[in-house]
């Protein structure tokens, strides 16, 4: 779909969450696209050294929670922000998927640039530091999302922390409680798939993490939306600034409603999701839970320049 197809459509820009990133991700666009240089130079002053790690790795040391929130933050900012300028296009609205909460919101212009690398990297060492390596679990579960809930709900210590697409939950909380509700989903015939992750996230083993990140939240100044921009604590539209700290905050240690936010968004009337930033994780949920939905990806130069030239064919 070029350029001119695109600006007769409703679009929703999508941004990725942790497990897309890859090392050089979005070096090929600060290298051709001024737009995309500005991002990572930004980068690389407000974090020093974020931006060696994005381009050259290690990949181990570019993985960890606190240095893959803000990266990931750089390399979809950086592509949205390339899009924006070669087409001219603005989108309709907005989502991001957890972490990509931040670079939606750079994108609506709620949360500079700046403001949203420290968060995210304060955001990523308060998460890893919240639970000691190895009492937390996550587990990916496929199948009923209401036996989830049902088997969740039936103890503590376990909750649906991403409802990703219909048949795709992930589970997060305590090792022995991920276990047996694994145990319990098994024995109803659904398939559970541990995951490799260094905390529990999205659940209340993540207070300490939303305690400590609030009073940044509410320091930060937060400017006007240019579109809304769907939050993942309600699955809501938010066009209100000072609804932001609270919607941040608690997103630590709630569920991230994608499914929801995913069907909202094609009720509003969206007709197009561009997912920005490295990957296609985005792309195959949406293609999950709309499976006729129109879907393009965009993190790449060489995606950027297949745009511009079915444009001109």
């Amino acid at each position: 779909m070029d350029r001119a197809a695109l600006s007769t459509k409703k679009i929703a820009a999508l941004f990725p969450g942790q497990g897309s990133h890859a090392v050089g991700m979005g070096a090929d666009l600060a290298a051709q696209f001024p737009e995309a240089e500005a991002v990572y130079a930004q980068a690389e002053a407000t974090l020093p050294g974020l931006r060696r790690l994005i381009e050259q790795g290690p990949l181990e040391d570019l993985t960890l929670t606190a240095n893959q929130q803000p990266a990931l933050v750089a390399a979809s900012v950086a592509a949205y922000r390339v899009w924006a300028a070669q087409t001219g296009l603005t989108p309709a609205f907005a989502a991001g998927h957890s972490l990509g909460e931040y670079s939606a919101l750079v994108a609506a212009g709620a949360l500079s640039l700046e403001d949203a690398l420290r968060l995210t990297r304060q955001r990523g060492e308060l998460m890893q530091a919240a639970v000691p390596v190895g009492q937390g679990a996550m587990s990916a579960v496929m199948g009923d999302p209401e036996r989830v809930r049902e088997v969740c709900a039936s103890m503590q210590g376990v909750q649906p922390a991403n409802f990703n697409a219909p048949t795709q939950t992930v589970i997060s909380g305590e090792g022995e409680a991920v276990m047996q509700a694994s145990a319990d989903l098994k024995a109803l015939g659904l398939k559970v798939i541990p995951l490799k992750v260094s905390a529990p996230f999205h659940c209340p083993l993540m207070e300490p993490a939303r305690t400590g990140l609030t009073p940044a939240l509410e320091q930060t100044d937060y400017g006007e939306f240019a579109f809304p921009v769907y939050a993942n604590v309600t699955a809501a539209a938010n066009q209100t600034p000072a609804a932001l700290p609270e919607l941040l905050a608690q997103q630590i240690t709630a569920p991230v409603r994608w499914v929801e936010t995913v069907q909202a968004l094609a009720d509003a009337g969206a007709e197009v999701f561009i997912e920005f930033g490295p990957g296609r994780v985005l792309s195959g949920l949406v293609k999950k839970i709309l499976p006729d939905a129109a879907v393009l990806n965009v993190g790449t130069a060489g995606e950027i320049k297949a745009l511009m030239q079915e444009d001109n064919q």
